[in-house]
């Protein structure tokens, strides 16, 4: 059948023809600006159980949403972890004793022990020329409360291991001044002193606190020389009752060696050893008696 038979002419066919065209162009523009639509969940449930059923492949989360946040900072922090720890802080160690620094400590020590460590009064010992180590281990044991005495304990709270050396050291550099031996108790009291007593298993003195009674810094054995009789004689009679100074192994020496002395050796040992002093020009003389 041919267009003028049915009627149509020519101009209205053409008219046709591009109005097609024009909506045909106008469908494809729309489907282009349309944004892409969502996969529906069923396919994305699926796709999952897939991706997961896998054999050998272990599913992957997904990412968050701040993500890039954290991948810029994972730099950062892996940095810091290269880089160095601080140093810990290190604890204060103690020098040895400054005696300038010291004399000024000792003030307060000066009402009972006297201001050159020279005490008038014997039932507080003499510090006069004892050594730094032994001061210093005896104030430990009041802070600690391993040495009982009210009033010394109060002294030795505050004090710091540095503050214990400066006062140790500071009374080392003074020398006690000598006393006097009961001369009936002499001899007694210097054969316990310089001999011992071997059937008793009572060791020498000497052996521990030396020939003059300095004693040994180096081991911690206190200076004896011319300490207050009635000092000593208190303490080896607490020493026999038990009282210890400390609880190692050096703490438990004299009171082992005090519960085999009577009263009578208690009574000529601290006379000898109040009257025990040293010439240094000639070294040890015999104690002092009225």
């Amino acid at each position: 059948m041919s267009f003028r038979s049915a009627g149509f002419r020519p101009a209205a066919l053409g008219g046709m023809i591009a109005l097609v065209f024009a909506l045909s162009a106008s469908v494809v523009v729309a489907q282009d600006a349309k944004p892409a639509e969502a996969a529906p969940a069923s396919a994305t449930t699926a796709a999952q159980k897939s991706s997961a059923g896998a054999p050998g492949v272990d599913a992957l989360p997904s990412a968050p949403a701040d993500s890039g946040k954290q991948a810029s900072a994972a730099p950062s922090a892996a940095a810091s972890a290269a880089q160095p720890a601080a140093p810990a802080e290190v604890a204060a160690v103690a020098k040895p004793g400054d005696a300038a620094a010291g004399q000024g400590k000792a003030a307060a020590c000066g009402a009972c022990h006297g201001m050159d460590g020279n005490s008038t009064d014997s039932q507080y010992p003499k510090l006069a020329g004892q050594h730094e180590s032994y001061i210093v281990r005896q104030l430990t044991h009041f802070k600690a409360g391993q040495r009982q005495n009210p009033i010394m304990m109060g002294m030795a709270a505050p004090l710091s291991e540095q503050d214990m050396h400066d006062l140790g050291a500071y009374f080392a550099t003074k020398q006690s001044l000598p006393g006097v031996a009961d001369a009936a108790l002499v001899q007694q009291g210097e054969t316990l002193f310089r001999q011992g007593d071997v059937e008793r298993g009572i060791p020498a003195c000497m052996a521990c606190h030396s020939i003059d009674g300095r004693g040994n810094p180096g081991a911690a054995y206190p200076q004896l020389t011319s300490q207050h009789a009635q000092y000593i004689e208190k303490t080896l009679k607490s020493w026999r009752d038990g009282t210890t100074w400390g609880d190692d192994a050096q703490a438990k020496i004299m009171p082992a060696i005090a519960k085999k002395l009577d009263d009578k050796d208690i009574a000529a040992l601290s006379s000898y050893v109040e009257g025990l002093h040293v010439n240094d020009a000639a070294g040890p003389n015999k104690p002092a008696t009225p």
